[in-house]
């Protein structure tokens, strides 16, 4: 004989938080501010963009941009891009309240190359996409890349800093991984890698998140990643240089 007993689980409702996806590149059509509020546990995970704020971005010593609406929490323009080494300042002012940041635009580094090799780290033989480039001379470089294949965005997160590769030619090797053998990279499959340069609090925000993900932070239970946001809403700003290469696996 057993005995079960139902336990009902009172999941406390907390404070709804604005958050703030803010991404300013070199180049023009790559502005855009995603604008939601946190969840409770059990409503739903779509994307709930919130209407009628008022969104700018300011070069310092420069001119004010102010971002349209285009659809419910998302507020673009099509002409601004930054320049490297110049300082922007992000406010988005909602349901009578504001929010700031500042995000500094780092040197543009080129991405010189892609290219597959087969890797056995983490598998009996994996495809793996490497992408090289000359970090510049100085600590301090920080990067983050996307890798999109077959037109599908990988959600894992890469990133590096420059603290073992400072002023050397690197070669980052850009590891996925999944639990379907039929998803790995195959002859014919295509290739587009993303790299970004972005400053040290986008490092530490991409890496705090990371920690959090993985159970790695050395806390009872997972923190919000760290924030160049003021005000108290969640999220991040980035200054950031953009580029991209593809190819089609031979």
């Amino acid at each position: 004989m057993s005995c079960e007993k139902v336990i009902d689980i009172d999941l406390k409702s907390a404070d709804k938080k604005f958050v703030i996806e803010a991404n300013l590149s070199n180049q023009a059509g790559n502005c855009r501010v995603l604008l939601t509020r946190t969840k409770d546990f059990d409503e739903s995970n779509s994307f709930e963009g919130v209407t009628g704020a008022l969104v700018t971005i300011r070069e310092e010593g420069g001119a004010t941009t102010a971002l349209g609406a285009v659809q419910d929490g998302v507020y673009e323009s099509a002409t601004l891009a930054g320049t490297s080494g110049k300082t922007y300042h992000l406010s988005v002012q909602v349901d009578g309240q504001e929010f700031t940041a500042t995000s500094t635009m780092p040197v543009f580094v080129r991405l010189d190359t892609i290219y597959v090799t087969r890797e056995t780290l983490f598998s009996d033989g994996q495809l793996i996409v490497n992408a090289e480039f000359q970090d510049p001379p100085g600590p301090g470089n920080n990067y983050r890349f996307i890798q999109y294949f077959n037109g599908v965005k990988e959600d894992q997160l890469q990133f590096m800093n420059d603290d073992y590769t400072d002023g050397r030619y690197v070669n980052s090797k850009l590891f996925y991984f999944n639990d379907d053998d039929e998803d790995d990279l195959k002859q014919g499959d295509e290739v587009l890698v993303e790299m970004y340069t972005i400053d040290a609090n986008m490092y530490k925000y991409w890496f705090s998140l990371f920690r959090s993900s993985t159970g790695d932070s050395n806390q009872a239970t997972p923190s919000n990643p760290v924030s160049n946001m003021q005000g108290g809403a969640l999220g991040y700003f980035s200054a950031h240089t953009k580029q991209s290469k593809g190819m089609v696996i031979p």
